[in-house]
């Protein structure tokens, strides 16, 4: 009896089929952590399993072996043997193979029930297949053959590579903490295992122990060299605001990535750089080029549409808004189509996308997926900010407190009328360094609402100098009130300058002796002070943050 229909279905097929009530992997969501962590003091030896190590985040795989077809040349590589290879390389298999490496999977657990390898297998590639086409219901499949195959062989008894996919479906699902447990275990039977390295940085990215992911970061570079590594030394400097480091490593890896899949993703990457710098037609380029590398690399599809309106080609924008939806449905981009529409004035539209970012919202909670942060994100702009501010404070308790989480928070506090609250968050996100316009506006619009002119204004002036077009609502909002601001007076520096006040009254007569020194020339008053105006204002308390909020980070990977 077959199993799953999904893998005789490509990725071209435009929409995964919904789960069978016969697939004996389909399980109701229980979250990540509903299979509890083992002991953190375990000490056995974790053995190694028989087809090698898990690629986190990607799929468990051995090696490629060349086998010769009979005329003298190795037989090349058929889908399944090239994904067991992306797999050992750490790098992304392609749509294509990674179905047909599910579906050789799934048949042979089916006579072979008890093998934990490949129940292991068949749930990492689960893990990314739901991640990579936003289906969801594929994480309670995964879940049930990861635990069927710690049942056949238990973690301690050297099925890492099923704590590993543990970790990384905690990660899809946004449950960071279970994936740093996950992750740290294994880690801790096996440290140079290079394979752990990548769950824990998504992991730590995603608590904002930016201290730990940078660690992990440089382990993981020293471990397993290549283009997995220069991409991950590319998102930590990304997000450090390192703008010339990341662009730089970014560049190399798209030089040295030959597969398909992984070209793509560099590409993109490259894509999503030049997009966060304000410079459009180099975005749209780097966009193309990955699609083109990489039909199935859909999240381009969205990075072309959000540089396509910054290019004023609204309606290239909004078909590749649509097109992005229909192969890749995920919340964040009903976000953006929305905020396109209500800016172009199609307020109905604009509900349209809406309504279903909230069910999307809502069917990824069933199938244990935290979408908060996004929704929140709606709430803050276009619904109920103290509903944004509930979601978002759980978040922080949950320890989730990224430099997005962070923003998100101060924004909606400033929503609800908590500016001064607001501004600690804001700032905290600011303080990470990285160069995101919307953080900027952010500061900068709470800052003004608390009559901190100066430096409101340097950051709406950040905003709109890291990227003019940001967002089709928000940036033309920027300009705006950085209009309102005005130009600072001369004479003193940038970030001191407040509005004009009111006329003085009448100066009262002065001595004659005062008269007689007042004749004397002046110096020229100085103009004002770059430096002073580039300074930034000094920092706020933390609001309960951890000591890694804002460490300093070597630049060493």
């Amino acid at each position: 009896m077959a199993m799953d229909v999904m893998p005789q279905q490509g990725p071209d097929s435009g929409r995964t089929p919904d789960p069978s009530p016969q697939d004996p992997y389909v399980l109701p969501a229980e979250g990540a952590t509903a299979v509890p962590p083992p002991p953190p003091t375990l000490r056995t030896t974790l053995r190694r399993a028989a087809f090698g190590a898990v690629a986190a985040g990607v799929l468990l795989a051995g090696a490629l072996v060349a086998v010769d077809d009979g005329d003298g040349r190795p037989k090349e590589p058929g889908p399944v043997e090239r994904a067991e290879a992306a797999a050992t390389a750490g790098s992304p298999a392609s749509l294509s193979d990674l179905t047909a490496l599910i579906g050789d999977r799934q048949k042979w657990v089916e006579s072979h029930p008890e093998d934990a390898p490949s129940l292991a297998t068949l749930g990492t590639a689960y893990v990314e297949w739901a991640r990579r086409s936003a289906d969801t219901s594929y994480y309670a499949r995964a879940e049930q053959a990861l635990k069927r195959s710690l049942e056949a062989r238990p973690g301690e008894r050297g099925n890492g590579e099923a704590w590993l996919g543990l970790a990384a479906l905690a990660n899809a699902r946004h449950d960071f903490l279970a994936a740093k447990r996950w992750g740290e275990t294994v880690k801790k039977q096996q440290p140079k295992a290079w394979s752990v390295y990548p769950v824990l940085i998504d992991a730590y990215t995603g608590l904002g122990d930016r201290k730990a992911a940078t660690a992990a970061t440089e382990t993981f570079g020293e471990l397993r060299k290549g283009v997995p590594a220069l991409a991950r030394t590319a998102d930590l400097y990304r997000g450090n605001g390192w703008r010339e480091d990341a662009l730089a490593t970014a560049r190399e890896a798209a030089d040295r990535a030959t597969q398909p899949a992984e070209k793509a993703e560099a590409l993109h990457r490259l894509g999503e750089l030049a997009w966060e710098r304000g410079e459009p037609e180099e975005a749209v380029a780097q966009f193309d080029a990955a699609l083109r590398t990489d039909a199935a690399q859909y999240a381009s599809l969205a990075g072309r549409a959000r540089a396509l309106v910054a290019l004023e080609r609204t309606d290239e924008a909004l078909a590749a808004y649509q097109s992005a939806q229909e192969k890749l449905p995920r919340p964040q981009y009903a976000l953006e189509l929305g905020e396109l529409y209500e800016s172009l004035g199609l307020d109905g539209d604009a509900r349209t996308q809406y309504a279903k970012l909230r069910e999307m919202v809502a069917a990824a909670k069933k199938d244990g997926v935290d979408e908060s942060l996004v929704l929140a994100r709606f709430e803050a702009d276009h619904g109920d900010p103290e509903a944004a501010v509930e979601l978002l404070r759980a978040q922080w308790r949950g320890q989730h407190r990224s430099a997005a989480v962070a923003d998100a928070l101060g924004w909606a506090l400033h929503r609800a009328g908590k500016s001064e609250e607001g501004l600690e968050y804001a700032q905290l996100a600011a303080d990470t360094g990285v160069r995101n316009a919307s953080y900027a506006y952010h500061l900068g619009v709470i800052q003004r609402e608390l009559a901190d002119y100066g430096p409101a204004r340097r950051n709406l002036e950040q905003a709109v100098r890291t990227n003019p077009a940001f967002s089709p609502l928000a940036a033309p909002l920027a300009r705006e009130a950085l209009d309102a601001l005005g130009e600072p007076s001369p004479g003193g520096p940038g970030e001191t300058q407040q509005p004009p006040p009111p006329p003085a009254p009448e100066p009262k007569p002065k001595p004659e002796q005062e008269q007689e020194q007042e004749k004397k020339p002046e110096a020229p008053a100085p103009a004002p002070s770059r430096t002073a105006a580039g300074k930034s204002p000094s920092p706020t308390a933390s609001p309960s943050a951890p000591s890694s909020a804002s460490p300093s980070v070597s630049k060493s990977p």
